[in-house]
Protein backbone atom coordinates (compact mmCIF):
# COMPACT_ATOMS: atom_id res chain seq x y z
CA UNK A 1 0.00 0.00 0.00
CA UNK A 2 0.98 3.62 -1.19
CA UNK A 3 -1.07 5.58 2.00
CA UNK A 4 -3.98 5.83 0.53
CA UNK A 5 -7.11 5.60 2.35
CA UNK A 6 -9.84 3.25 -0.20
CA UNK A 7 -13.34 3.58 0.41
CA UNK A 8 -15.97 1.22 -0.57
CA UNK A 9 -19.15 2.40 -1.37
CA UNK A 10 -22.38 1.60 1.44
CA UNK A 11 -24.37 -1.07 -0.08
CA UNK A 12 -27.96 0.34 -0.95
CA UNK A 13 -31.30 -1.58 -2.33
CA UNK A 14 -30.81 -1.58 -6.04
CA UNK A 15 -33.31 -1.94 -8.66
CA UNK A 16 -33.16 -3.66 -12.04
CA UNK A 17 -29.86 -2.81 -14.06
CA UNK A 18 -27.63 -2.67 -10.44
CA UNK A 19 -28.44 1.13 -10.36
CA UNK A 20 -28.50 2.40 -6.52
CA UNK A 21 -32.63 2.91 -5.47
CA UNK A 22 -32.92 6.08 -4.02
CA UNK A 23 -36.30 7.84 -2.74
CA UNK A 24 -39.21 6.15 -1.34
CA UNK A 25 -42.06 3.60 -2.44
CA UNK A 26 -45.35 4.26 -2.96
CA UNK A 27 -46.50 2.60 0.27
CA UNK A 28 -44.29 4.55 2.35
CA UNK A 29 -45.34 8.04 1.20
CA UNK A 30 -48.95 6.71 1.98
CA UNK A 31 -48.10 6.03 5.53
CA UNK A 32 -46.27 9.05 5.83
CA UNK A 33 -49.34 11.18 5.00
CA UNK A 34 -52.14 8.67 6.80
CA UNK A 35 -49.94 9.37 10.21
CA UNK A 36 -49.46 13.21 9.75
CA UNK A 37 -53.20 13.28 8.93
CA UNK A 38 -53.76 11.41 12.20
CA UNK A 39 -51.42 13.94 14.47
CA UNK A 40 -53.48 16.91 12.14
CA UNK A 41 -56.61 16.24 13.07
CA UNK A 42 -55.52 15.86 17.30
CA UNK A 43 -54.20 19.47 16.95
CA UNK A 44 -56.95 20.90 15.18
CA UNK A 45 -59.44 19.52 17.70
CA UNK A 46 -57.52 20.74 20.28
CA UNK A 47 -56.90 24.36 18.71
CA UNK A 48 -60.20 24.87 18.34
CA UNK A 49 -61.12 23.97 22.33
CA UNK A 50 -58.49 26.61 22.70
CA UNK A 51 -60.11 29.20 20.63
CA UNK A 52 -62.96 28.75 22.33
CA UNK A 53 -62.00 28.88 25.56
CA UNK A 54 -59.94 32.16 24.60
CA UNK A 55 -62.81 33.95 22.60
CA UNK A 56 -65.07 32.86 25.96
CA UNK A 57 -62.55 34.38 28.50
CA UNK A 58 -62.07 37.52 26.35
CA UNK A 59 -65.90 38.12 25.64
CA UNK A 60 -66.73 37.67 29.53
CA UNK A 61 -64.10 40.25 30.56
CA UNK A 62 -65.63 42.90 28.49
CA UNK A 63 -69.26 41.91 29.75
CA UNK A 64 -67.98 42.48 32.87
CA UNK A 65 -66.16 45.75 32.24
CA UNK A 66 -69.17 46.78 30.05
CA UNK A 67 -70.92 46.09 33.61
CA UNK A 68 -68.49 48.68 35.75
CA UNK A 69 -68.45 51.28 32.69
CA UNK A 70 -72.14 51.59 33.43
CA UNK A 71 -72.04 51.54 37.13
CA UNK A 72 -68.79 54.64 36.72
CA UNK A 73 -71.12 56.58 34.49
CA UNK A 74 -74.10 56.58 36.92
CA UNK A 75 -71.97 57.64 39.87
CA UNK A 76 -69.99 60.46 37.55
CA UNK A 77 -72.56 62.02 35.88
CA UNK A 78 -75.12 61.43 38.70
CA UNK A 79 -77.82 59.77 36.21
CA UNK A 80 -79.49 56.53 36.10
CA UNK A 81 -77.72 54.15 33.60
CA UNK A 82 -78.90 50.80 32.04
CA UNK A 83 -77.46 48.10 30.18
CA UNK A 84 -79.90 46.58 28.00
CA UNK A 85 -79.41 42.73 26.69
CA UNK A 86 -80.09 41.39 23.40
CA UNK A 87 -79.51 37.52 23.66
CA UNK A 88 -80.81 36.80 20.01
CA UNK A 89 -78.29 39.52 18.62
CA UNK A 90 -75.84 38.97 20.98
CA UNK A 91 -75.36 42.48 22.00
CA UNK A 92 -75.37 44.79 25.34
CA UNK A 93 -75.42 47.99 25.12
CA UNK A 94 -75.44 50.74 27.71
CA UNK A 95 -77.68 53.70 27.97
CA UNK A 96 -77.74 57.18 29.81
CA UNK A 97 -81.55 58.84 29.33
CA UNK A 98 -81.94 58.72 25.41
CA UNK A 99 -78.23 58.71 24.71
CA UNK A 100 -76.40 55.68 23.63
CA UNK A 101 -73.05 55.38 25.21
CA UNK A 102 -71.56 51.92 24.23
CA UNK A 103 -72.33 48.99 22.14
CA UNK A 104 -70.89 45.54 22.53
CA UNK A 105 -71.46 42.94 20.02
CA UNK A 106 -70.61 39.63 21.00
CA UNK A 107 -71.86 37.26 18.72
CA UNK A 108 -70.35 39.23 15.63
CA UNK A 109 -67.17 40.44 17.25
CA UNK A 110 -66.21 36.41 18.85
CA UNK A 111 -69.27 34.54 17.92
CA UNK A 112 -70.09 33.53 21.45
CA UNK A 113 -73.63 33.26 22.48
CA UNK A 114 -75.02 34.67 25.75
CA UNK A 115 -77.88 34.34 28.33
CA UNK A 116 -79.38 36.07 30.87
CA UNK A 117 -81.59 35.94 33.71
CA UNK A 118 -82.79 39.53 32.81
CA UNK A 119 -82.89 41.76 29.55
CA UNK A 120 -81.27 44.53 31.31
CA UNK A 121 -79.39 46.43 34.87
CA UNK A 122 -80.16 49.93 35.55
CA UNK A 123 -77.61 51.82 38.04
CA UNK A 124 -78.64 54.54 40.09
CA UNK A 125 -76.91 57.63 40.86
CA UNK A 126 -75.34 56.07 44.05
CA UNK A 127 -73.76 53.39 41.43
CA UNK A 128 -76.46 50.88 43.05
CA UNK A 129 -78.80 48.56 41.42
CA UNK A 130 -81.95 50.26 40.62
CA UNK A 131 -85.07 48.61 41.44
CA UNK A 132 -83.10 45.27 40.25
CA UNK A 133 -82.51 41.80 41.46
CA UNK A 134 -79.67 39.59 40.55
CA UNK A 135 -78.59 39.21 37.15
CA UNK A 136 -76.65 36.40 35.75
CA UNK A 137 -75.07 36.52 31.75
CA UNK A 138 -73.57 32.89 30.35
CA UNK A 139 -71.33 33.32 27.80
CA UNK A 140 -70.78 30.26 26.17
CA UNK A 141 -68.74 29.28 22.59
CA UNK A 142 -68.20 25.53 21.92
CA UNK A 143 -67.59 23.53 25.01
CA UNK A 144 -66.72 26.63 27.18
CA UNK A 145 -69.01 28.71 28.81
CA UNK A 146 -68.16 31.73 31.45
CA UNK A 147 -70.75 33.19 33.96
CA UNK A 148 -71.00 36.67 35.26
CA UNK A 149 -73.03 37.54 37.67
CA UNK A 150 -73.97 41.26 39.29
CA UNK A 151 -75.81 41.56 42.50
CA UNK A 152 -78.48 43.52 43.11
CA UNK A 153 -76.01 46.62 44.49
CA UNK A 154 -74.83 46.49 41.32
CA UNK A 155 -71.17 44.26 42.09
CA UNK A 156 -69.63 42.40 39.30
CA UNK A 157 -68.32 38.74 40.08
CA UNK A 158 -67.23 36.15 37.53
Amino acid sequence: MDGTLVTTPHHLPTCDGGQTRRGSTLIEQLWLLVISGIVMSASVVGGARLLDAAAVRTSANDVADLFAIARDQAISTGKRTAVRIDMTEGRLVIHADVDTLMRLELAQLRAVSIQTTRDSMAYAASGLGYGASNLRVIVRRGASSDTITVSRLGRVKR
